[in-house]
This record gives C-alpha cells, structure tokens and sequence, in this order.
C-alpha cells in the first residue's frame, strides 16, 4: 500500500529518526530538504540535522533540531488515521471550556452511547446506523454548532496539534514511511480542517474529524465496556488533504 511498510508506528518513527539523524541536507532525499525548508526558513543543504524520538505519550513522535532550532513531529500512517483517543468526560470539559451550550452537550451525549441517556447508563444499545434513522435532526444541531470557525481551530490544536498531554503544538505532520511520504504543517492543517466546516454528513464530526465512541459495545462485552466512555476521532482523508495541500503550494 502507498504510504505504508509492514512495521509498526514505533518502528516507523525510528526509522525516520534513523534516517535524519546526523546527516547534512545534502544527503536527504528532496521531499525531506523541502520540508526542513520550510519548517527552518534559515536551513541550508550544509546544515546537520539532528533527531531523536519522544519518549513521551504525545502528538510530537520526534523531534528535528537543526542548529539550535528544534520543531516537533507527528508521523501517520496505514489507513485507519485516528488521530485521538481521549476519555469523554475529558471531551465534554473541552466543550464546556469552548462554550457549547448545555443542549448541544446532551444532543451529543444521545448520540455517543445511543442508549437514550446521557450517562451509558440504557439497557437497550443502538448501532450507529439504528440511531440516525430517527435523529437526523439532532445530528445535524451538533453540527452545526461544531462546525463554527473558533471550536474548529481549538479542536485542530486539541485532537491533531496538541492533545493532552502536551503544552506545545506539533510543527508539522509527515504522513507515510521513509521511502514514501508527505508532509503538511501546522498552519496548513488549521487552514484545511476550517475550510471543511460545511461537509454533508450524518456523522458528528469536526470538519474532517469524525468523532465517535471508541466503541459502542453492542455485545456487552464487559472486557470493552470501557471504551464507550472514551471518544476517538479519525480523520479518513488524511491522505486526500495533504495531497490537496500540496498542489496549493
């Protein structure tokens, strides 16, 4: 598959540290010294570039320093593109903080567990596909007050750039493995995910972040009861939009 390599996410960010690590641009491949370019505006061919992986649970994967100038990473790939996984209680506080009104909270909480309460707390559990069937209406009120300009930005910063773990921002994402990736970064991924505000979907979603249970567990399977109080975003045309992006260069 295009942008992938049997090897897992961890394998593939050592490899990219591997592959930068103490080499001077000169000895990258092109897409490589285009993205240091533009990330370092005073990067030269004969600079060393420096990196090394994080250590720590983050949206940064590694870090790229090039003189004393350091620049954070994110690194996607496969077909799957979840971009967060957080607890919903987190979620909710996030919106609170963004000032979602208290309806538009409960519409949302209806639609997470689809058991008809707010808490997970229903005996009878529908599919996703069960609960649109008659909540279109109330799908549609989530999104659009998702969907404004301001709460697009703070979710780009939260659920792509930042997270919750971190005080800083990743710098750019590289979406691939080394033989064969793209890059976009952070302003290009607030720009993209803002001009998204007007999908026609039956999903809630943040522009292009669909946001969904991390599971709905039909089955009542108590082993993944816990992931019905976890929320995850998945952004399905990673890909698409960072090619888009890079035509608009």
């Amino acid at each position: 598959m295009v942008f992938n390599a049997p090897i897992t996410g961890i394998e593939n960010e050592i490899e990219f540290v591997e592959y930068l690590n103490g080499k001077k641009g000169t000895e990258v491949h092109p897409v490589f010294q285009q993205m240091l370019e533009k990330l370092f505006p005073d990067f030269t061919n004969k600079d060393y570039i420096k990196a090394w992986k994080n250590k720590n649970p983050q949206k940064t994967d590694i870090f790229i320093q090039i003189k004393t100038e350091k620049k954070r990473i994110s690194i996607k790939k496969g077909i799957k593109n979840s971009v967060h996984v957080e607890p919903i209680s987190e979620f909710i506080h996030f919106l609170i903080k963004n000032h979602v009104k208290k309806e538009i909270i409960e519409e949302y909480l209806k639609y997470h567990y689809a058991d008809g309460t707010t808490n997970g707390k229903g005996k009878k559990r529908l599919s996703v596909a069960e609960y649109k069937i008659n909540h279109e209406k109330e799908i549609e009120m989530i999104n659009n007050s998702f969907n404004n300009q301001n709460l697009l930005e703070k979710a780009a910063e939260r659920f792509v750039l930042m997270g919750r773990n971190d005080t800083h921002m990743v710098d750019a994402i590289i979406y691939g493995v080394v033989k064969d990736f793209m890059w976009i970064t952070k302003e290009e991924i607030k720009t993209i995910i803002i001009r998204q505000n007007n999908i026609t979907s039956s999903a809630v979603h943040f522009g292009p972040l669909f946001i969904q249970p991390l599971t709905r567990c039909l089955n009542y399977n108590p082993t993944y009861e816990y992931g019905r109080y976890c929320i995850q975003l998945k952004w399905y045309n990673l890909a698409d939009d960072i090619i888009k992006v890079m035509m608009e260069r």
